[in-house]
């Protein structure tokens, strides 16, 4: 993996991050967009602990 990968793998975790926080606010925690987005983040994340672990 080279740099440009690793950044825009944090900055596509930084968006859904502040995506989820804004839906949350908007809908609160159990709203179905809230949870999909939440699994969104989730994979971001796992993909990014992947790439680490590897």
């Amino acid at each position: 993996m080279n740099n440009d990968e690793n950044l825009t793998l944090n900055q596509q975790i930084e968006s859904a991050r502040q995506r989820l926080h804004d839906l949350y606010k908007q809908y609160g925690f159990g709203h179905a967009c809230v949870l999909e987005q939440a699994m969104f983040l989730d994979e971001l994340i796992n993909q990014y602990n992947r790439m680490y672990s590897e």
